[in-house]
């Protein structure tokens, strides 16, 4: 499909976006106002402290990023009030039930209005607490799912999950769904709700045991890693990827459901901004050092495949 058929698509849409203040999700704000402006309004599930906030973590998080200078020099003196009629931040968090927005009244708009969900929100930490992974990476799938069911006018719910649900398989490796209860390893099942319920055993064993934040902590991120190798998974991560994605399959019905698993996502690669990067995940760390000058050799297999998403 042409790149403009796709921008195509958005044209007139009210899009709700979650995870718009990461790295994937503020780039692909940027790139949906710039490639179809015409798209009607962009609501950003955003978490926050106050009323205000909101506002002020689309401000500084997002569009005070450096991709935007490309729209900014586009709109000149007409760039924040071509953001203001487009951008709806809204108060909200994916680890509760519809979605954590409590005002009633943006409820009804946004479940009248709302024509495509683009879900990004994740951690996505290779050794996250697993109780954090499981709200956001399992539970916050399904209560975005719950969410675009009461969508009367929704034409798709996109939910970004990634490649390496596949493990450390090798070969070909076809992107079919998973079933519920199928795991990587052997014929053993994964019982999703055993899952939720073992973290809060092993935290009421802490309470008990009036345990300190850093046990906690450590505790949560060990049991995490033990459940995720239990069933063939390397890292927490890809596991309540996994999770979220049997999830969203199970409890779907007849809802338009996108699942789509890029690979390693690093660096813009030509626009707007070529070679801008946020932070250092993954393979970052041998680009920047290679671009410094300070990385001149790494020892690999030349005849290796790399499989990477530049944007």
């Amino acid at each position: 499909m042409e790149t403009s058929r796709i921008a195509g698509y958005f044209k007139d849409k009210n899009i709700l976006i979650t995870g718009a203040t990461g790295f994937l999700g503020t780039i692909f704000v940027e790139k949906l106002l710039r490639v179809e402006p015409n798209v009607n309004k962009l609501f950003l599930l955003v978490r926050a402290t106050n009323v205000a906030s909101p506002k002020q973590r689309i401000q500084s998080e997002v569009i005070g990023k450096e991709i935007f200078q490309v729209l900014k020099d586009k709109h000149g003196k007409g760039f924040h009030s071509f953001i203001e009629e487009k951008l709806i931040p809204v108060a909200g968090d994916v680890v509760h039930e519809n979605l954590g927005i409590e005002d009633s009244d943006i409820k009804e708009h946004l479940w009248k209005k709302i024509n495509i969900i683009v879900n990004v929100a994740a951690t996505t930490g290779f050794f996250e607490r697993y109780d954090v992974a499981l709200d956001v990476n399992v539970l916050g799938a399904k209560h975005v799912l719950e969410f675009a069911k009461k969508c009367v006018n929704l034409n798709m719910l996109l939910h970004v999950s990634t490649a390496y649900v596949a493990g450390e398989n090798d070969g070909l490796i076809l992107e079919n769904q998973f079933s519920m209860g199928e795991t990587l390893k052997g014929n053993s099942y994964l019982d999703i709700e055993a899952e939720l319920n073992l973290v809060k055993e092993r935290k009421r064993e802490l309470d008990f045991d009036q345990s300190t934040d850093n046990i906690e902590k450590k505790t949560m991120k060990e049991l995490g890693l033990t459940r995720a190798r239990n069933f063939g998974w390397p890292n927490t991560y890809v596991f309540t990827k996994a999770m979220g994605e049997m999830l969203l399959g199970h409890l779907r019905e007849d809802l338009p459901l996108v699942i789509i698993r890029p690979s390693i996502i690093t660096s813009i690669y030509k626009e707007p901004l070529p070679g801008w990067m946020e932070g250092t995940r993954t393979i970052d760390t041998f680009i920047i050092g290679y671009a410094k000058g300070k990385l001149t050799c790494f020892l690999g297999d030349p005849n290796s495949t790399m499989d990477v998403v530049s944007n």
